[in-house]
């Protein structure tokens, strides 16, 4: 996986101790266990990163710094992935996620009207939160899960091509001394007679 990109991209914990905002979380900051970059770290904070940001709730990111502690994996990588879900992709992620629900409760899935409103969302709450929780919660663990199981295979992949790029050096390295030993062998041998 591209560790040296993730780096980059991630504050540096030295910064985030120096906010006042977060002086609250500063036990979650200094652990260093939380700052790793390894397979599993980024695979179980790409896990819940996602997971926390389908679900339909308020202080999505408190919960993935909570849910990374709790799971040992990289902190900055599971908060920030939370914001999968914007402002600009909320409607659409939360919307078909509704439909999966409507699916699976057998329920007919409302259809939006041309101008959404908060007084037709508050009347039509009560109809629609059971189908959005559940398809909410369902697509949060199916992308959760897939997303682990991504991270994975294309960390295992990166790695193998590292290993095999390295091993196809290593062997043009030495084919490349042998060659030169074979010439040095050879003018030697004529350098005698």
């Amino acid at each position: 996986m591209p560790r040296r990109l993730l780096k980059r991209l991630m504050p540096e914990p030295d910064a985030l101790k120096r906010k006042k905002s977060l002086r609250f979380m500063h036990h979650l900051i200094v652990d260093p266990a939380l700052w790793a970059l390894s397979r599993r770290t980024v695979a179980n904070a790409c896990m819940v990163g996602l997971f926390c940001a389908l679900l339909p709730i308020p202080f999505q990111m408190v919960v993935a710094a909570f849910g990374a502690w709790a799971l040992r994996c990289n902190l900055a990588l599971s908060v920030g992935l939370v914001w999968v879900t914007n402002p600009l992709t909320m409607p659409v992620v939360y919307y078909a996620t509704y439909r999966v629900g409507a699916w699976m409760l057998d329920t007919p899935a409302r259809v939006m009207p041309d101008q959404v409103s908060a007084a037709w969302f508050a009347n039509q709450l009560e109809d629609i939160l059971p189908a959005l929780a559940l398809g909410s919660l369902v697509s949060a663990v199916v992308l959760a899960l897939l997303a682990n199981m991504l991270v994975r295979l294309l960390w295992r992949y990166q790695v193998v091509r590292n290993w095999r790029s390295r091993r196809k050096a290593r062997l043009a390295a030495r084919r490349c001394s042998k060659e030169q030993s074979s010439r040095q062998n050879a003018e030697q041998d004529t350098d005698k007679l």
